[in-house]
This record gives structure tokens, C-alpha cells and sequence, in this order.
């Protein structure tokens, strides 16, 4: 087989296959030969090792990890794409491509279906626009991997990598401590792609905790609070907190401050622990803060391009502009639509007013 980074061998199969590369894919095939095997030298991966890759592309990545890992499983959303990689890919017997969204695959029954008693990894170059999605689906859904080595933005990277507690920390920063230990390997300058991004790209390597880093009883609400924390980074974590999560400013402020730190603090020197600590503080003061007033009914829908989701009483919210809505199962089983809002405070006030009905 051709070398795939070499960029005549790129443009001829393209033409071959009448594909187009997509913006709306984030597609972007490793050109640099150096490239794919320093990624999987950071991965760890050996031929113990099952491996899940996501976005393929024409099998630049894919090759070099079938060459070092027993098995490789690659996830693919664009339907473009599996007859090139069926020449691309010719021969090679551990490769196993799988023609679905990664967001909506049963990830847990894959890996026990395609990698029974291996030890499982995770190693791709993601599509930019999807990058935290994609890692907090599996880092979130508590899957049976020993790692994730991912090629992205680098300012994804130093987002994925940064410590809580430091000024580069983020809702996503804190939610990858919880779950594993992150460490930038490296960067790939923008000439090592076709097309060339307009960014510097850089691998991160997470290694997964055998336990999260704190032990919280609610931990959902615990990230609720997190990502309402970040919500609003020029204000400070009393402002953002409450605003985030529709709750009065004076509770939280004293709730903070009964935690031990200053009311003015703000969102990116606080630690997982001190999240800990302010949640355990917030439920001392607000029994339920979590949960909207009054809505014990089941609210079971939410925004249509996932931007928040409302479900059994919490509020889960992502990054985004769209507007919040909701439906909800009222007591006796009605239907009832809680209205459309700004966000996250709005939403809540206006389920509740709904449930009070």
C-alpha cells in the first residue's frame, strides 16, 4: 500500500472515490509520516491492547495501531468513507471498522463484544469541533478503558490538561481530573495536516483513575455546580453559582464562604476538593439545591442539539447558545411544555411556576 501521508497517494484516492473532505467532519488527515507513530508511542499501546479509535479518515492513525495493538475497532460517522478505507485497509485482519455516530454507541457492549479479557485504549486525532463531547462521553460513561490519547486543538489540550486550582483550569479541566490524570505529550504544528488548520494541534494522554479523585454523594449535582461555576468566567464562582443555577446569591455567597474562602474567589483557583466542599456547604443551606423547586414530576426532553438537558428534576448544562426548553410529565401523567428560555435560571423558574400550577 501507498504511504497514506504522502499527499499525491491523499488527492488520488479522494478522486478515486469522488470524496470531498467536510468542514462539517473536522477532517483533517495527518500528512507528517512522523506523526502516527509518536501518537501511538504516547498511547502506550502494544499488542496486549484492544484498541477504539474515532474518525479514521482514509487509515493514516488506524495502520500504525494494527501494526502495534491486537485489535483495532475504528468509529466512523461519515458514510463516505467505508470504500476507501476497504483499500486502504485491505489485509489488514485486526482492523474492524464500525459506521456509526460515537456519540450514540453503546460503547460498554462494543468493548465487551470486540475486546473480551484485552486491556482496552482509546487513541485517535478528533475532530476538532467535537472534541469535548467525545471525551466526556468517555470519560462520563465509566467505561472498562485503561486510557484515552487523543490528538486535538491545542487549545483543547491545554484546557484537557490544565490542573483545577490554575488559571488555565476549566468546567472541562476539573470534570478530567475527576475521572483520570492528564498530561500533554506534545504539539503538531498545522503543516502536519491536509488541510492545513489554521491552529496548532497537540496530543493529551489521560490515564483513568481506579476511583474518582473526590468522593461526592451527588455527582451529578456536584458537576452541575461545576459547570455553572464556569459558566460566566469574568464574574466570581458566588455570581456565576448562582446565576448558573438559579439560586440566591446571598446563600451561596455564605455557603462559599462557610467553606472557608473568600466570597470573591474565583472559579479557576478552586480545586475539586473545594467544589466538594462548597457543594457539601450549599446543601447544609439550601436542602436540594440541585434540583428544581417543585419538580419531583419526570421532565424527560430537552434541546434538540443537546445544548442542556433537563431530566428527573436536575438541570445538566452544556456549552452553547441555544435556547433552553422543556417538557415534563406533570402529577397524573399530562403532558405539559415548561416554556422556552435564556437559560439555565429561567428554565428552572419557569418549570417551577409550570409544576405549581
Amino acid at each position: 500500500m501507498p504511504e497514506l501521508t504522502d499527499l499525491s497517494v491523499i488527492r488520488a484516492l479522494c478522486e478515486k472515490y469522488d470524496f470531498a473532505l467536510s468542514k462539517g467532519f473536522g477532517q483533517n488527515f495527518i500528512i507528517n509520516p512522523g506523526l502516527p507513530p509518536k501518537i501511538v508511542d504516547a498511547s502506550g499501546v502494544d499488542r496486549r491492547y484492544g484498541v477504539i479509535e474515532i474518525g479514521p479518515g482514509i487509515g493514516v492513525l488506524t495502520r500504525e495501531l494494527a501494526k502495534r495493538a491486537a485489535k483495532v475497532v475504528s468509529i466512523e460517522v461519515d458514510e463516505r468513507l467505508p470504500p476507501l478505507l476497504a483499500e486502504t485497509m485491505a489485509g489488514v485482519d485486526n482492523f474492524k471498522l464500525v459506521l456509526q455516530d460515537v456519540l450514540k454507541v453503546d460503547l460498554k457492549a462494543l468493548i465487551a463484544e470486540e475486546f473480551p479479557g484485552m486491556p482496552v485504549a482509546v487513541c485517535a486525532n478528533l475532530p476538532y469541533y467535537i472534541t469535548s463531547p467525545i471525551v466526556m462521553k468517555l470519560l462520563g460513561d465509566r467505561l472498562p478503558i485503561e486510557s484515552l490519547t487523543v490528538m486535538v486543538q491545542k487549545e483543547a489540550a491545554d484546557r484537557l490538561a490544565a490542573a483545577p486550582g490554575t488559571r488555565a483550569s476549566s468546567a472541562i479541566s476539573c470534570a478530567v481530573s475527576y475521572y483520570a490524570t492528564s498530561k500533554m505529550m506534545f504539539t503538531a504544528a498545522p503543516g502536519s495536516f491536509y488541510p492545513a488548520p489554521k491552529v496548532t494541534s497537540a496530543v493529551v494522554r489521560m490515564e483513568i483513575r481506579p476511583q474518582p479523585a473526590v468522593q461526592v454523594e451527588d455527582e451529578e449535582g456536584y458537576f452541575a455546580l461545576v459547570r455553572a461555576a464556569f459558566g460566566q468566567r469574568r464574574k466570581t464562582a458566588a455570581n456565576a453559582i448562582a446565576s448558573g443555577l438559579g439560586m440566591p446569591k446571598d446563600a451561596v455567597t455564605a455557603a462559599i464562604e462557610a467553606a472557608g474562602f473568600d466570597a470573591r474567589i474565583r472559579p479557576e483557583a478552586l480545586t475539586l476538593e473545594d467544589f466538594a466542599k462548597i457543594q457539601q456547604a450549599l446543601a447544609r443551606r439550601i436542602p436540594g439545591h440541585d434540583h428544581i423547586p417543585r419538580a419531583d414530576a419526570h421532565i424527560h426532553q430537552v434541546v434538540p442539539d443537546a445544548q442542556g438537558i433537563v431530566n428527573g428534576g436536575r438541570i445538566r448544562r452544556f456549552g452553547g447558545k441555544a435556547v433552553f426548553k422543556a417538557e415534563y410529565i406533570a402529577p397524573g401523567g399530562k403532558r405539559q411544555f415548561a416554556g422556552q428560555h435564556a437559560g439555565i435560571a429561567q428554565l428552572a423558574a419557569g418549570v417551577a411556576t409550570a409544576m405549581a400550577v
